[in-house]
């Protein structure tokens, strides 16, 4: 009989897409030896970039903390669980008694394909009412989510690439940052077909560019120009839907006169491309049957970020590109990713932000900490999360956090945030829990992959899962209901068959069964749940409010509606199908079912966006004072990047240091040679860097890669430091106007040879 380890199904977790793969783990059950793409995978069918290949060096990172730990004058100190929870909900406690619920702040709730500590961190929030709270989404997300509430009453923000006559990509490269499925096949696939094309904005000659059959290689920080003359064409052209437009849509000729007020040649002339390009993009997109859009962190880290979202959707809506076959569609997600209500009911407690869809923006919790005011943020939690390297002026946020009364991190790593801790939870990797993540877009048949755990913590590690950590807290500030008992004796008198029932009958006695709701799955169901599942027991909720709303898409799928309980029925489809399954089956069409506006019309006009749009009149200047006469571009996927997933340094085959792109001109203009070293300097900081020179980027424009200046420890237990801390060069007061996103692809710098 073979030893062989059989190979086990999970999924890569180094970007939003969480590709199957199967792995084969070392004897000792730690380490992932062998990686390969999962043909079972509903979504994926055995597609493997080299990003995949690593995990293993996210599994083993240097990093790791094994104990729970407090910090002391003398450095941090191994404590045990039991004094940790303790002391973090006595201290919680008395913050809460003297400032409120409301002085404790929560980042996190979801990494990089990590979302389930979200749900269980929902029940401790709850139990210190706590009702402020953010994560990376409001770094990139909300103000594209707020554009898509106010148009369609729902987040749309996928097209249908597998069917689509023209797939357009704006300030996206999916050849390395993915966010479709089977990434560079499918761009491959529509680059040789005569009968499709591509289209992509960007300042670079990307590698999605370069497949391109329209490259829009605008200058830097201009697409809400390029945008605006494109919608312009199409007005002078004649080349709108109409009929489309007025079957679908309201308020469309009032937003459309607006962009009358354009000359197209001084647009164009802004974003360095002709009208003759511009209109022949228009006349090719006017002519095709079906497109699919996609928009990404190069506008939405960028200028005008809300309104270039808001332009774009003008721009699928007078091509006719929502609900049909090769368009837009609204998925029918496990959860969205963002809130489809279009008001902005709450502020920030002191600089009276909007909070979109329930997220404080990420740059101003700094200033909300450093405030002199009464209402501003005590206390901090901070889950999945590494704000102290992710936010704009890092150095801002660990000033703040060093502010705070107290701060707890729950995480794998030590990271630059749980540096700066007061305590720090460790939690199990997602290779050695249930985990899954909330981001599956696809359309019309929709899969959701929970994982399953593949491998053991460390030897003599005192790691917990985040439903452990969660439930722990509950009852420690003494809000785990009382019927959690009674669920569990009705269980193990009845058995698991009967959960549901017993499970409703305990939360009509107590309200508050359903607003501790996963920490109390977590202590009944999840302790008879096989194979170390526990963690997914949070899923049980989730599974029964889709089967509420989609239970014809689950019946297509196979989940029979005459079934006792359809929703309990998919939740143990969930936990049996390790590769994944699709649990939605969809018509072309059933994206109008998900409009949250009045009558499944599509409202074009969003006042205060139309009223911005005369900021376009005004030139943008392509130098900048006290010598910042270039324009960086900071966080660029490259191809051995993922955000700070990874923190062990070893991963990256290529481009180790993360060079710094520039032109040949100017690098000929500053006497640089490949691999030059030059301090690159912005009004917030400076780095030293080498250098890459390269025709791919426009003169005027820089680039470094995300995923580096991160403080690693060596196998030997020394720390160096691998690239540029981009966020030491970023400044958070540069924000979108309306959601406070950071303009991370538009930072003013200057270069001095070294």
């Amino acid at each position: 009989m073979s030893n062989t380890p059989p190979w086990k199904a999970t999924a890569c977790v180094l970007c939003e897409n969480n590709c199957g793969i199967e792995v084969k783990v070392s004897q000792n059950g730690q380490r992932i030896e062998k990686v390969r793409g999962d043909p079972h995978h509903p979504a994926s069918k055995g597609y493997l970039c080299q990003k995949a290949s690593q995990v293993d060096h996210y599994q083993n990172s240097t990093d790791r903390i094994l104990f729970p730990l407090k910090k002391t004058a003398s450095g941090f100190v191994r404590i045990s669980w039991e004094t940790a929870i303790s002391e973090i909900a006595q201290k919680f406690s008395c913050i809460k008694k003297d400032y409120g619920g409301e002085a404790i702040f929560y980042y996190g709730g979801g990494g990089q394909g990590n979302h389930l500590p979200g749900e269980y961190a929902s029940a401790t929030l709850a139990a210190l009412q706590a009702k402020f709270r953010t994560n990376s989404l409001a770094q990139e997300k909300t103000g594209e989510g707020w554009v898509s509430a106010q148009m369609f009453g729902a987040y749309v923000q996928r097209g249908d690439f597998e069917n689509c006559e023209i797939a357009v990509f704006l300030g996206k490269n999916p050849w390395h940052s993915h966010g479709l499925q089977r990434a560079r096949q499918a761009l491959r696939e529509i680059a040789k077909n005569p009968r499709r094309a591509l289209v992509v904005f960007d300042p670079r000659l990307s590698e999605t560019a370069e497949l391109a059959d329209f490259h829009m290689q605008i200058k830097p920080g201009t697409d809400a120009w390029a945008l605006a003359g494109l919608i312009s064409i199409f007005i002078k052209e004649d080349l709108i839907n109409w009929e489309w437009v007025k079957e679908h849509t309201i308020n469309a000729e009032t937003t459309i006169r607006q962009f009358q007020q354009f000359s197209i040649p001084d647009l164009c002339k802004t974003c360095g491309i002709t009208p003759q390009q511009l209109t022949e993009l228009a006349k090719r997109l006017a002519t095709a049957e079906s497109i699919a859009w996609h928009e990404d962190l190069g506008v939405q880290m960028n200028r005008h970020s809300t309104l270039v979202s808001y332009l774009h959707r003008i721009l699928w809506l007078i091509t006719g590109s929502f609900g049909k076959r090769g368009t837009q569609y609204i998925p029918n997600c496990i959860k969205p990713m963002l809130s489809g209500n279009p008001n902005i009911s709450q502020r920030s407690p002191v600089l009276e932000a909007p909070i979109i869809s329930g997220m404080v923006p990420c740059n101003l919790v700094a200033e909300e900490i450093l405030a002199d005011h009464p209402a501003r943020y005590r206390a901090m939690i901070v889950e999945s999360a590494n704000p102290a390297h992710s936010t704009a002026d890092s150095k801002k946020f660990i000033e703040a956090m060093e502010r705070l009364e107290c701060t707890v991190v729950i995480d794998i790593a030590m990271t630059e945030t749980a540096k700066h801790a007061d305590y720090i939870l460790p939690t199990t990797t997602q290779y050695e829990k249930a985990e899954a993540t909330f981001f599956n877009f696809e359309f019309p048949n929709n899969y959701f992959h929970l994982r399953h755990p593949i491998v053991n913590p460390p030897k003599n590690s005192d790691v917990l899962d985040e439903g452990e950590i969660h439930a722990r807290l509950v009852e420690q500030l003494n809000e785990l209901p009382d019927e959690v008992e009674y669920i569990n004796r009705k269980l193990k008198e009845t058995g698991l068959e009967n959960f549901s029932k017993i499970f409703e009958e305990a939360a009509s006695k107590n309200p508050k069964i359903n607003l501790y709701a996963s920490v109390v799955l977590y202590r009944t169901l999840g302790q008879l749940l096989p194979n170390g599942l526990a963690n997914a027991a949070a899923l049980w909720k989730i599974a029964n409010k889709v089967a509420i709303r989609s239970s014809e898409s689950l019946e297509k799928a196979g989940l029979k509606s005459k079934l006792e309980n359809q929703g309990e029925s998919l939740f143990y489809k969930f936990i049996s199908n390790p590769h994944g399954l699709i649990f939605s089956k969809e018509e072309p069409d059933s994206s109008w079912e998900r409009l949250g506006v009045n009558n499944q019309k599509i409202n074009f006009l969003i006042p205060e966006l139309l009223d911005s749009l005369s900021t376009l009149k005004v030139l943008p200047t392509r130098h900048f004072k006290n010598g910042y006469n270039f324009v960086l571009s900071a966080g660029e996927r490259r191809a051995y990047t993922a955000n700070c997933v990874i923190r062990n340094k070893n991963w990256r085959r290529k481009d180790k240091n993360g060079l710094l792109k520039i032109n040949n001109q100017d690098a000929e203009k500053l006497a640089l040679k490949n691999d030059s070293e030059v301090i690159i300097e912005t009004e917030s900081g400076s780095a030293v860097v080498s250098v890459e020179i390269t025709d791919k980027i426009q003169s005027g424009h820089i680039s470094l890669p995300n995923g580096l200046g991160m403080d690693n420890k060596d196998e030997d237990g020394a720390v160096s430091r691998l690239g540029v801390a981009l966020n030491e060069l970023t400044n958070s007061k540069h924000r979108d106007p309306f959601a406070g996103t950071p303009q991370h692809k538009f930072i003013p710098a200057k270069i001095t040879p070294l």
